[in-house]
This record gives structure tokens, C-alpha cells and sequence, in this order.
């Protein structure tokens, strides 16, 4: 996991300190108006998407495996929170805070299951979807702030119809104001400033902001910024059964995202971070961030990205950024309450705009249709239902698509052996004839949505089948269901029935297990089940030689 806090001594190193200071300066100013405007995109008091910043950053570089990964409010994350109802509107502080704590608790649980490989099963059209439909939100949901026109609708694209329909009655200071930041940030962003370019870029619009006049929006008219750092806050533990699904489709896009920094940012010694202690950081994260007034926070791609672009050598890097920004907080809370809101919304337009990944939506829609099938409806869910929910679709239809994917993939190849002892591989016969040595190896899952496919391919036993062996090797398979029992009772009952006999050979006590408890055992016959050991071939070539003598046997008797 890395160092912990009782290892403390451990993060620092002199000849990185100078880097990772650098690193924790750029990437705290930076995360400032960042984490503001994730609240604002989140559609609560700005100051907990600050507050969350700074816990999730310096609490995440403390426990994630990870050296580089800020754990922050990501957009996703906070488009999601927007649409929760539970958390908005008069005294609902705490349930977000409670919603903080319950997927921090779900992250937990996920790491010490250690089920960081259950991400795999995600499809990446499912992704594309989901991360495209929340980039064109997040542009959608900042047009209020942006227009200064309070616009209505059931989701984001209603209003945004709405406020194109009503532009007449848009505050155009307000909107100049929003495209003057969008434009410095492009500007300074390629000046030495670089990433601290979005700072300025924020500064000098609020400043452009307060030389119009007072009725430009600034962050003060709707929350008030403390210059102190908050205390625990109980949470709002009533509000636990409605926060059960937000809480879970948090986690898990948190996961998904801090999943891909683990696979793309090796640590400073080459090792890359564990998937399942990642989980772990995050969850810690949450529930500190929960504790002291955040909202829910995951491994932020573009943050990361830009501590280790920025020099970092170390996690110090990510504990230096938590510094920095409690340092703001304290010494210049009265001057954030003047930062612009159509600032803070060109900002997060911006980083809308910057998720939209259209080269992978083409390479998506390319692959075939069903992944762009996924896709479009991952999409259109996502831009019309609350985030929550849509992230739930996506899931089922990623385990949908794969137990689709799993169940044809099966393949039945016949083997055949010469009197040299060499073997070869053809395809399958479509039938099993009279006086012969049939072994088949099945290949791809053999799980219960697969089971028809085998059925389908495995070859079939007709009239003219007389005196035959199939031998169905099943070694490397440890685990058969129920629905894959039924079919090799039945094959077996068809050639019992045809003066024939099936064969298996297995190497797994469970599935001998299964075998006996399903009947498949007594169909077969305890002498035709052949138990395989760590020769590989050698069960299989004694259950052939013997396979060879029955027919033989039974020739001679029908002779």
C-alpha cells in the first residue's frame, strides 16, 4: 500500500523534496478554483468541492498504492452527485457528507475483497459512452452560470433548449465574462504558466467580472467561504437507504477511473500500483473527505497527470498539494468568495469540452455493431436519466455483452492420434458414427449461458451411431454448473442408448463432485471418469488405449 501514516518518515526523501515540492505548489494552487468549480458542477456549496480537494488529495497520498494518483472530485463524480436529489436543497449538507462516507465504505470493501478484476468485465464501449455523455453534461450543466438566464427542464439538455430558445433574456456581461476566461485559459495554458495558466485565467476574469459591475454572479452570493478549516461533521445517517445506489455508481465510476491511472502511472521505483490497494486509498478518501464536509472524490486522471508532469518524484508531491491548499483557504478565503461564477463555468466548460474524446468513438463504432450499439445507448441513457442510474444500465449492459460474447465462443476440436504418438487437432465430426474412438476438446467457457452452444456443436449421435467412445477431455476445468451437467447427461443417456458410451477425463475433485450430485455419474459410470494428474496427456492417452480395447471388445462379441 505504500507508506502509511505511521511510516511518515518514509515520504521524505531531500533529493526529491525540491521536484515534489514544485509538483505539490502547482497542482494545490491549481486544484483551488478546480475544486470550487467541481461543487459548483455538483450543484452544491462550491466550498465542499474545495473541502473535498484537499482532504481526498492529501488522505489519497497517504494510503493509496499508487505514488501519483490525486484522488479529487472528478467530473463524473460530480455530475453524478448533481443528480441526487437527496443531497440538494435546504439542510441537505449532511446528507452529502453521509454520501461521501457510504462510497468511501464501498471503495473499502471492494479493496479488501480485493476485487479490483471485476473492472475487466466493464466493456470500453460502455466507457466511451458514458465518458462522452458526461463531458457534453458538464458543458450543458454550467449554461446558467455561463448566460446568468436561470433556464428549466426535466435533464440538461430540456434547459439547455431552453436557455437556446430564451437567449434574449441572457445577462451579456455574463456571457462575456465566461468567454474571455474560456479564451485566457487557451492563451496562457501555452505561456510558461502552463497549468497555472487556469488560475490566471480565473483571475483575471473575475477581476474583468467586478470592473462590470455587481451583477455579475461571484461565488459569495451563494456561499459563504470560512478562512478556517472545517471540523467533523456527523452525517445525516437517516438518509442512508436513499444514498445506497448513488453511493455504489460513485464507487464505482471513482474505480474505474483510479483503475486507469494505476495501469498508466508506474511508480518512482517501475512497479505499478496494485488495482485493489488503490481502492482501498480512495475509500479511506471518502470517509475523511465525509468526516470534515466533502463530497465524494476518486483518482482524477487529469490531476494526476499534472502533479507528475509537473516534476513529482514522490507521493510528498500529492501531501504538499494538500498543504497548499489549506494554506489558500486560511490566508485568502475572503478574496475566493470574489471569483467569478461565468469564470467558474468557462473553466468547467472547458473541462467538458477536453472529455469529449471523438477518436474514440470512431474507433468504437468501427469495431462492429453491437459495441456501437453499447455505445449509443450507453450515451443516450446518460444524457436523459439521472447519472446514478445510467451508470447501473451501463454495468448490466457490460455483463450482458459478455456473457453474450462468452456463450459463442465455444469451440469443439476433435483429437487424433497416429501410431507414432503424435497429435493432431481437425474439427469436430457432425456425427459419431460405428466402431470408433471419438475425443473431443472443448474450447472457451463452459459456463450456463454457453451450455446450448455445446450442445449445438458437440457432434450427434444418430441411427447409424453403433459401438463408439466419445471421450470429452475437461481437464483445466474446475467449476461446471448445473445447465452443463444436463447436457452431458443427456449426451451421455443418447449413446448409452446407441450401444455407445461418453468418457470424460478431469482433473478437478470439484467437478468429479458435481458429476456424482447431478446423476451425470451414474449415466456414465464411475470407471468411465478418469481423474488426470500433473503428466499432461498421459490420462488421456491410457483412457484412449482403454477406449480403443472396449470397441475392439465389443466387435469381436458382435463378430
Amino acid at each position: 500500500m505504500g507508506p502509511s501514516m505511521f511510516d511518515i518518515r518514509q515520504l521524505f526523501h531531500k533529493e526529491t523534496l525540491k521536484d515534489d515540492a514544485v509538483a505539490g505548489v502547482v497542482l494545490g494552487v491549481e486544484s483551488v478554483p478546480d475544486g470550487l468549480a467541481g461543487g459548483l458542477l455538483a450543484g452544491v456549496n462550491p466550498i465542499f468541492g474545495l473541502y473535498a480537494y484537499m482532504y481526498g488529495t492529501f488522505t489519497g497520498g497517504l494510503l493509496t498504492s499508487s505514488s501519483f494518483m490525486a484522488v479529487q472530485a472528478t467530473g463524473a463524480m460530480a455530475i453524478v452527485v448533481a443528480d441526487v436529489g437527496a443531497v440538494h436543497g435546504e439542510g441537505s449538507e449532511k446528507a452529502l457528507f453521509m454520501l461521501s462516507i457510504m462510497t468511501g465504505a464501498v471503495m473499502l470493501i471492494a479493496g479488501l475483497l480485493k476485487m479490483g478484476s471485476i473492472l475487466r468485465f466493464v466493456s470500453n464501449a460502455v466507457m466511451v459512452g458514458f465518458i462522452n455523455a458526461v463531458g457534453i453534461n458538464i458543458v450543458l450543466g454550467q449554461l446558467d452560470n455561463f448566460t446568468g438566464y436561470e433556464s428549466s427542464g426535466a435533464n440538461r439538455v430540456a434547459r439547455a433548449f431552453n436557455t437556446l430558445f430564451h437567449l434574449g433574456q441572457a445577462h451579456w456581461p455574463t456571457i462575456a465574462v465566461g468567454v474571455v476566461t474560456i479564451l485566457l485559459i487557451v492563451v496562457f495554458e501555452r505561456t510558461k504558466l502552463g497549468p497555472l495558466g487556469m488560475v490566471a485565467a480565473i483571475v483575471v476574469g473575475s477581476g474583468i467580472a467586478f470592473a462590470l459591475g455587481p451583477d455579475i454572479a461571484i461565488l459569495d452570493n451563494i456561499a459563504d467561504v470560512p478562512r478556517a478549516l472545517p471540523f467533523i461533521t456527523m452525517p445525516d445517517f437517516a438518509s442512508i437507504p436513499t444514498l445506497i445506489i448513488p453511493a455504489f455508481s460513485l464507487a464505482f465510476i471513482g474505480l474505474v477511473q483510479g483503475a486507469g491511472i494505476s495501469a498508466n502511472f508506474p511508480n518512482a521505483d517501475g512497479t505499478y500500483p496494485e488495482a485493489s490497494k488503490d481502492f482501498i486509498g480512495q475509500g479511506g478518501a471518502n470517509v475523511v473527505a465525509g468526516l470534515f464536509q466533502g463530497m465524494p472524490v476518486g483518482g482524477s486522471m487529469s490531476a494526476s497527470s499534472l502533479v507528475k508532469n509537473a516534476g513529482a518524484k514522490s507521493r510528498m508531491a500529492l501531501l504538499i498539494a494538500g498543504a497548499v491548499m489549506a494554506v489558500v483557504i486560511l490566508a485568502l478565503g475572503s478574496v475566493v468568495g470574489y471569483i467569478a461564477m461565468p469564470a467558474l463555468a468557462g473553466l468547467l466548460m472547458i473541462v467538458g469540452y477536453r472529455t469529449v474524446k471523438p477518436n474514440d468513438i470512431v474507433s468504437v463504432w468501427k469495431t462492429g455493431k453491437v459495441q456501437a450499439a453499447v455505445m449509443s445507448v450507453t450515451f443516450v441513457l446518460t444524457m436523459l436519466i439521472a447519472l446514478q442510474y445510467a451508470v447501473l444500465v451501463g454495468i448490466g449492459i457490460s455483463m450482458i455483452l459478455y456473457i453474450i460474447k462468452q456463450s459463442n465462443q465455444i469451440v469443439i476440436k476433435r483429437r487424433v492420434f497416429d501410431d507414432a504418438g503424435n497429435t493432431r487437432e481437425i474439427d469436430a465430426p457432425d456425427e459419431i458414427g460405428s466402431d470408433e474412438v471419438v475425443v473431443l476438446q472443448p474450447y472457451g467457457s463452459l459456463f450456463f449461458a454457453s451450455a446450448p452452444v455445446f450442445e449445438e456443436e458437440i457432434p450427434n449421435v444418430t441411427d447409424a451411431t453403433h459401438n463408439s467412445v466419445v471421450i470429452l477431455r475437461l481437464r483445466g476445468r474446475s467449476d461446471l454448473g448445473t445447465t452443463f451437467m444436463d447436457v452431458l447427461f443427456r449426451y451421455a443417456e443418447a449413446l448409452r442408448r446407441a450401444d455407445s458410451k461418453l468418457v470424460l477425463v478431469s482433473g478437478s475433485e470439484r467437478v468429479h463432485e458435481q458429476l456424482a450430485v447431478t446423476r451425470v455419474t451414474s449415466v456414465v459410470g464411475e470407471q468411465n471418469i478418469y481423474m488426470s494428474g500433473e503428466w499432461v496427456g498421459k490420462t488421456l492417452d491410457q483412457a484412449y488405449r482403454d477406449a480403443r480395447a472396449w470397441v475392439e471388445e465389443r466387435k469381436s462379441s458382435d463378430g
